[in-house]
């Protein structure tokens, strides 16, 4: 898989006899990740863009297509992109992790290929090195169904796709030196719609999307913000949930939906209300300041200003997290809907399958020699300059990191915590149940990459085996991300079925950059390309492996 120079063959034969597809559509994408003047709050700032944008292009595709991007890096510092929510089936050597990638070096270029395989739904992507994020470099990537499979919700008018989150005005070099002195980044600065922010009343304010009256539209939704939990609404509109991170959905109508750092689902909204503008809300949640931001969409030919009057925001105190938990309760995966099924194939019935491990996870925030670190289960991982996967690939594993420093329980409180690489050897296609516990006075997000769970519980307390009657065994959303309230838990279920290096981690980025994440090593035993593909010929090999002979290849 050297240079990519890959299409997808057709063959036809006479007028409508025969058509043979050799392989999945493909798209191609050259990318160029520069500076550039932003001011997602009306402050410049140095941002990182793609193809001069912020936010960056959308990916478009469609279920099992293979997307190739070619990625120029003219940053002063190496540079790496994930595609959250991607599940990279026998693939994560494109996973854009430190743990599983060489980052690409200023002024070198790398090409991504992956396959979006037995997927559909909204993602995005994000640059994981250093404080990269907070800078930019961020877009949506939709992955639809193919066109034989139903969808159970009417072709809408047009799709928007809206990415959101808090952000600073300090720029990433700036929250990484406050990081790496110890000291934390504080509070964010405000809220971004789509690279800007808006406020009631600005009369030059211009749309950020058009409806016209009587339609019905798709707008996906992430939160691709540094911590902050968010809550959006439309005014005078109700949300109908149809889709969470690649899952379709039983269809509640919300007037308002609350989304964690890393969310994304999507929502149908019907243009049913007087033709003129509304403002588009978003108000951070759990906060001490709240933050907030507007954005106006626009009827086609509509005439009137939107209301200055907003639709409130739930309450943030102990009552807000019971709100809150209530409405995560309310998600329920769409059973009868026509979609890709999570692998293996009938795991649907994931409360009829014999757990085989748990892993319970307590998150910790600590000093360790003067400087702030989170931790999980005692231990803050630390970023090798070899990637772990290149380490394990090589057989050269016990000379960067040890497997198992974190056990499946968290240890007694005020132990000292291990700054080491946190590595969890996996058994492949173990069915394992994790629990995250939250200790702490803040709302946790976290992601597990190269998978969907089923999220089949959050409840406040402390868990225990008890816990587990009030699971939802039947019909949890799968998807990747969780969120856990303070002084709260939360249940997760998942086969470990996809070989590679994967990243378990917290979606607060700072949380992520001091540690508070760890890696499954999930192997097959077979060493066989039905399980895992081999390493990609145009793989950087950087650290320890770097001149080192290549492993003999998996075969059949």
């Amino acid at each position: 898989m050297g240079r990519t120079t890959f299409v997808a063959l057709f063959i036809c034969l006479s007028a409508g006899a025969l058509m043979v597809r050799a392989e999945d559509p493909y798209h191609f994408f050259e990318w160029n990740v520069t500076y550039g003047t932003i001011a997602p709050l009306g402050v410049p700032q140095q941002g990182i863009l793609i193809n001069g944008q912020f936010p960056g292009p959308t990916i478009n595709c469609t279920s099992n297509n293979n997307i190739v991007v070619n990625v120029f890096n003219h940053l002063d510092e190496p540079f790496l992109l994930t595609w959250n929510g991607v599940q990279h089936r026998k693939n994560s050597w494109q996973d854009g992790t430190l743990g599983t990638m060489c980052p690409i070096l200023p002024g070198k270029n790398f090409t991504y290929h992956f396959q979006v395989k037995d997927q559909i739904g909204s993602f995005y992507y994000f640059p994981t090195t250093g404080l990269h994020k907070a800078s930019g470099a961020i877009g949506g990537l939709q992955v639809h169904s193919r066109d034989l499979i139903p969808v159970p919700f009417d072709n809408p008018a047009d799709e928007y796709f809206v990415v959101l989150g808090d952000w600073y005005n300090k720029g990433h070099k700036s929250l990484k030196k406050l990081l790496d002195s110890g000291r934390s980044i504080g509070r964010p600065d405000g809220i971004q719609i789509n690279g800007k922010s808006g406020k009631v009343g600005d009369k030059a304010a211009e749309p950020l999307f058009t409806m016209e009256s009587g339609k019905t539209y798709r707008y996906r939704v992430c939160n691709v913000g540094m911590r902050t939990s968010i809550n959006f609404r439309l005014q005078g509109h109700t949300l109908k949930l149809v889709e969470m991170e690649g899952s379709h959905t039983v269809q509640n109508v919300y007037d308002s939906l609350d989304l964690h750092a890393g969310q994304c689902l999507s929502v149908l909204i019907t243009a049913n209300q007087a033709p003129k503008d509304y403002y588009l809300v978003v108000s951070s949640r759990f906060a001490q300041h709240q933050l907030s931001s507007v954005a106006i969409i626009r009827y086609v030919n509509g005439n009137g200003r939107a209301s200055p009057e907003l639709p409130p925001s739930p309450p943030d105190n102990t009552e807000g997290i019971a709100w809150s938990i209530n409405q995560f309760r309310s998600f329920r995966w769409n059973l009868t809907a026509s979609a890709a099924r999570p692998n293996p194939q009938g795991s649907y019935h994931y409360g009829q399958i014999n757990i085989t491990r748990t892993i319970k996870l307590t998150n910790s925030r600590s000093y360790v020699d003067g400087k702030l670190r989170f931790g999980l289960n005692g231990v803050s991982h630390v970023d090798s300059e070899t990637p772990l996967k290149l380490a394990e690939y090589f057989e050269a594993s016990d000379k960067v990191f040890k497997y198992d420093l974190m056990k499946d329980e968290p240890p007694q409180e005020n132990t000292k915590v291990t700054l080491a690489p946190n590595v969890l050897n996996a058994t492949f296609r173990n069915f394992v149940e994790i629990i995250f516990e939250n200790h702490e006075r803040t709302i946790q997000t976290y992601h597990l990459d190269g998978y969907s769970f089923f999220a089949v519980a959050i409840e406040p307390g402390r868990w225990s085996p008890e816990k587990r009657k009030n699971y939802n065994l039947l019909d949890a959303v799968s998807r990747h991300s969780i969120q856990v309230y303070p002084n709260s838990w939360a249940a997760v279920m998942t086969t470990l079925d996809n070989a590679g290096m994967w990243s378990l981690r917290s979606e607060m980025w700072e949380r992520v950059y001091l540690g508070q994440q760890l890696y499954f090593s999930v192997l097959s035993p077979a060493r066989s390309l039905r399980d895992e593909y081999n390493m990609p010929d145009n793989t950087p090999l950087c650290g320890i492996v770097r001149g080192l002979p290549l492993p003999p290849p998996y075969t059949i």
